[in-house]
């Protein structure tokens, strides 16, 4: 049994209709005998034409196959149901002599094999994961098509995420200029463009701007655009990006990347709607709705004069923090099957499920890289594992890289990486000052060739 929408907000529950593909009518009955005593209803097919055929004028969600059959055997069934309807599960159920085969029916496609004849608790199972699994992936496609219906797949069901959901929900319809602030791999690129979606912007444009790759000497021409002639190289006049979302949504990764010198530019773009080309006196009006985005607190970075605090106040109308995957653990395993699924579709891997094994790991790995590093971690998992079951084995080249403290080494693009590298090396610096010097931090600070209220705050940030 499985719920369906009823309408008017009703549910009932539908019972999942199995296909039988055998041509020996005694199998078929004593299968079909099984699933119907557990709540299933089953149709039957003595041949792999006759399979097609149902499948093509009837609701079918599962087909249970044989591989020997005359005429069209079970792999040319299989190739063609995979056709007709690619997204109903397909067991194959054989006899010993031909589980060489149905290994290849599974990289053909088949979620599982199972031997004749088939035990029945094990036969059970093995249909209840693959409905499973393929409601999943249905939810993940209507992920697709209805964003509003769709935020707690996107981001998991914990109440952590549920606050951070009903935030974005709040804004979305808004004009308000939003930051959104959080550990690097929490998510920030996929809220903001949660936002715009949910937005009557939505139609519009929406333009990702990532300053921590542009050269500072560019940022400007990039956000604002140039003329032509405006400085060497500039053989043609081009607009930015400000230009380039009008009407829509301009989101700014890594805000506080953003030199003071462009930082007041900013803010007139923002508060008079109007930008002003490099080389350009005459102003362009422009109406973007500007979404930021930054792993740094920026209050601290005002308080330093490395970032403008009347900008400050201009852009965070609305805060959105979001908070590290070791703060929402509860999220990891939907988290981790979605991913699955994901990477099984995108590498075309049969993959079933995560062993047991393997999601007490998950659940125990403190995640530095949060939800980016588990979806890498996944996928990579998933390129790994060549029997359909992700295993703790295929886990080990990718998290066992532990150093002092037992901490682990996070899996990321190499730009993330080489920033929590240096971050590493300089919580391992101070901590080592500290042991030489007995916890002096004078003569720590000393040591490190740091002034004293430097090293407070690194000791304060690295806790």
């Amino acid at each position: 049994m499985r719920p369906i929408d009823a309408g008017n907000g009703g549910v009932i529950e539908k019972m999942s209709r199995i296909l039988i593909v055998d041509d020996e009518y005694p199998v078929r009955f004593a299968l079909s005998e099984v699933l119907k005593k557990h709540g299933f209803a089953t149709l039957e097919a003595p041949s792999g034409a006759e399979a097609i055929e149902i499948l093509g004028d009837q609701e079918i969600d599962l087909v249970l196959l044989d591989l020997a059959m005359p005429g069209m055997d079970g792999i040319a069934t299989l190739q063609e149901l995979r056709r007709v309807r690619p997204n109903v599960p397909v067991i194959i159920v054989t006899g010993r002599g031909d589980i060489a085969t149905a290994v290849r029916a599974t990289k053909l496609g088949a979620y599982d094999f199972l031997s004749k004849p088939p035990h029945a608790d094990r036969l059970l199972v093995t249909i209840q994961r693959a409905l499973e699994r393929s409601e999943l992936q249905q939810l993940l496609n209507q992920l697709d098509r209805s964003v509003e219906a769709s935020l707690e797949w996107v981001f998991g069901k914990s109440t952590a995420m549920k606050k951070v959901i009903e935030q974005i929900r709040q804004v979305a319809w808004s004009n308000f200029s939003v930051v959104i602030q959080g550990e690097t791999g929490t998510g920030k690129s996929v809220a903001a463009e949660a936002i715009h979606n949910l937005s009557r912007r939505a139609e519009q444009s929406f333009q990702v701007v990532d300053v921590g790759v542009i050269p500072e000497t560019l940022i400007e021409s990039e956000l604002f655009g140039h003329e032509k002639g405006a400085f060497t190289g500039a053989d043609k006049k081009k607009p930015g990006f400000f230009e380039h979302a009008n009407g829509g949504t301009i989101f700014i990764d890594e805000l506080e990347n953003i030199p003071l010198s462009i930082q007041g530019k900013l803010l007139r773009a923002v508060e008079e709607k109007k930008v002003y080309a490099l080389g350009s006196t005459k102003p362009r009006d422009i109406d973007v709705r500007l979404i930021v985005a930054t792993n740094h607190d920026l209050k601290k970075l005002v308080r330093e004069r490395k970032f403008r605090e009347d900008l400050f106040f201009r852009l965070s109308e609305f805060t959105i923090t979001l908070p590290p995957l070791r703060e929402r653990v509860e999220d990891i395993p939907f988290l981790a099957v979605k991913f699955l699924v994901r990477a099984s579709a995108e590498l075309n891997k049969q993959m079933r499920e995560l062993d047991k094994e393997v999601l007490d790991i998950l659940m125990r790995y403190p995640w530095p890289g949060n939800v980016r590093e588990l979806k890498n971690v996944v996928r990579r998992a998933v390129l790994l594992s060549g029997d359909g079951v992700v295993k703790a084995e295929h886990l080990e080249l990718l998290i066992e890289d532990r150093g002092e403290d037992n901490e682990v080494s996070p899996l990321l693009p190499l730009k993330e990486m080489a920033a929590m590298a240096t971050r590493d090396a300089e919580r391992r610096a101070i901590k080592r000052a500290l042991e030489i010097t007995n916890g002096n931090k004078s003569k720590a600070a000393s040591l490190l060739e740091v002034d004293y209220k430097t090293l407070l705050t690194k000791i304060k940030q690295y806790q």
